[in-house]
């Protein structure tokens, strides 16, 4: 990954909006996510090699707002959100529930229970890992922009992701020890130019919702459709790495979530979407824009995962490409 810096004729911006306008598809487009995982890790301060100086400079503020607006723009045209539900926490929370009921996609989780071989679990890791090393952090933009009750109840999701106050049960620490333990590298960000494009968008969705106040709603939608199709996956998740012989190092993180992510869906479809559209309804659209593009877009990952791996291919990019 190359050095985040600002050259003496800036002309980053130029460049971006001619590769936006110039790219069939942002969404797969290995530069453009790149660059935005790269802007969104500054803000992040998750990459040390970032100088904290370059997190506000205009022009870089200025080429992140050119991808976005790209990214944002193909994830609307593409992701139809289902008929808006009343502005109630019941009918919101229904509406939530059947979307994430009805979701069709690909499930990577049956086929890491049942049939992913060693090294498609070692991949699988490798892609979770870019975003679950700093799991709950693009969510939690939203507590200062929220109020009242959603805002208590994002508190109380958070809380449980972030341990309760006890560091060794951070959610991103559960999943660090998984991965130490499972033979890989738990330093952040050190699998990013192994991952495709759609690994790349998939978190940097959620921080393009969770770092634009505009976008509230979206990534209030993103979290409750987030956690709302986490438990049986997770479960399934677990049942397949012990298949493979992984031990509780590995599998404690997925066995965290089947409890905890149950209860979670229930406060994050009523408590938090559902208060939230309650108390501003103009809100609702992107409500149910942002939990439809956390399947869609997530579901693009576990699609390119399963065909790569029926092609007998890695999921991961072609070595003459990083």
């Amino acid at each position: 990954m190359h050095h985040l810096g600002v050259g003496a004729a800036t002309n980053h911006t130029v460049l971006a909006d001619a590769a936006a306008a110039a790219s069939p598809d942002v969404e797969t487009d290995d530069d453009l996510q790149l660059a935005l995982f790269a802007l969104y890790a500054s803000a992040y301060g998750s990459v040390s090699a970032f100088d904290p100086e370059l997190e506000w400079e205009p022009s870089l503020i200025a080429t992140r707002g050119v991808i976005e607006r790209a990214f944002e723009a193909a994830l609307r045209a593409r992701i139809l959100p289902p008929e808006l539900p009343a502005a109630t926490a019941d009918a919101v929370a229904r509406a939530l529930f059947t979307l994430t009921a009805a979701d069709g996609g690909p499930s990577l989780s049956r086929h890491l229970a049942k049939k992913a071989t060693l090294d498609q679990a070692h991949e699988f890791l490798v892609h979770r890992s870019v975003y679950t090393l700093r799991e709950a952090d693009p969510h939690s933009w939203a507590i200062p922009r929220l109020a009242g009750r959603p805002k208590a109840a994002l508190v109380e999701i958070q809380s449980d992701e972030y341990g309760g106050g006890n560091p060794e049960r951070v959610h991103a620490e559960l999943f660090a020890r998984a991965v130490r333990a499972a033979g890989l590298s738990d330093a952040y960000g050190a699998y990013v130019d192994d991952v495709p494009a759609v690994t790349l968008a998939s978190h940097n969705a959620m921080s393009m919702f969770g770092l634009n106040r505009r976008l509230l709603g979206a990534i209030v939608g993103h979290l409750a459709a987030f956690e709302m199709t986490s438990s049986i996956p997770n479960r399934l998740y677990a049942e397949g790495l012990r298949r493979l012989g992984f031990d509780d190092d590995v599998c404690g993180y997925f066995d965290e979530h089947v409890e905890a992510d149950a209860v979670h869906e229930q406060i994050a479809a009523r408590d938090l979407a559902g208060t939230l559209a309650e108390d501003r309804p103009d809100l609702l659209p992107d409500i149910l824009f942002g939990a439809a593009a956390c399947l869609s877009v997530d579901g693009r990952v576990g699609e390119h995962l399963l065909d790569a791996w029926g092609r007998g291919a890695s999921s991961l990019r072609p070595e003459d490409a990083r």
